[in-house]
């Protein structure tokens, strides 16, 4: 797991780590004074007078989690990684060797412990950029230990299925720019008050009633080829009850459904 830009997770604000972020110290020295003198250069041939905005960020890498912090201090980790040298080299060979499983094995327990998702109540893992399977699978596994999380941001991932994760105690969801075609895609959410999907390929409104015994309050549907079903929004309402805001709209009067008439009430009788 690496450690995002955003930094450590303290006190509902995020703060960069003060020496997880420096190649060493001094590369941190010198882009102190890079931050702290930043004049204007004669014009080059180039034309370019001054030094761009990222001059002062070339000095940044990227580190893994120290041993100090756990993913649960993270609000925006960044989870986008490939297998170890170590694991590739098992994968490859038929026969391993049986002490040097027993070390991975052992490191693969350590990275579980440190990481912590179990204890992650708000997080962000939007815009990982999930090229390979592994990367995939990597990513999968961290949301089946989200069992705490409440609010979750899931945003541009390229996801197309994740009706096997369950999220027991996720409120806010927002899975908007990703790959879902239906809602039978959706991961398992019993608590979901507030739920976003503009973006997807939504085209049927079918297993939207899958959300019915939820307390699901607002729904996003936006630039989904369901939006543009007849009666679009009076369907929605009817398959949830407790909804109250659709793409940001509150219910309105014509939304809901008029009773039913029963014909044999209005049929007059002539003697």
């Amino acid at each position: 797991m690496s450690e995002s830009s955003s930094g450590q997770n303290t006190s509902s604000q995020i703060c960069p780590s003060s020496s997880s972020y420096y190649s060493d110290p001094n590369e941190s020295h010198a882009w102190s004074a890079l931050s702290r003198n930043r004049t204007l250069h004669p014009r080059l041939d180039s034309g370019i007078s001054s030094l761009l905005p990222s001059d002062s960020f070339k000095y940044l890498t990227w580190h893994e989690v120290e041993q100090d912090i756990r993913g649960s201090q993270l609000r925006c980790p960044r989870v986008r990684e490939g297998p170890s040298t170590e694991e590739l080299l098992f994968r490859q060979e038929e026969c391993t060797w049986p002490a040097q499983k027993r070390v991975l094995e052992k490191n693969k327990w350590e990275t579980w412990l440190q990481e912590n998702w179990e204890d992650c109540t708000n997080l962000n893992l939007s815009f990982q950029d999930l090229g390979n399977p592994y990367q995939v699978a990597n990513f999968h596994r961290i949301l089946r230990r989200l069992i705490r999380v409440e609010t979750l941001w899931l945003v541009d991932n390229s996801l197309v299925d994740l009706s096997a994760i369950r999220l027991p105690r996720c409120r806010v969801l927002n899975m908007n720019k990703n790959h879902l075609t239906s809602f039978k895609q959706l991961p398992k959410i019993p608590q979901i008050q507030h739920l976003s999907l503009a973006e997807n390929h939504i085209e049927s409104l079918t297993g939207l009633s899958s959300l019915w015994s939820t307390p699901l309050e607002s729904l996003t549907l936006k630039r989904n080829p369901c939006e543009f079903h007849q009666n679009y929004r009076k369907r929605v309402f009817s398959c949830l009850p407790n909804l109250k805001m659709l793409d940001g709209i509150l219910k309105l009067p014509e939304d809901s459904s008029p009773p039913e008439t029963n014909i044999f009430s209005i049929i007059c009788i002539v003697s």
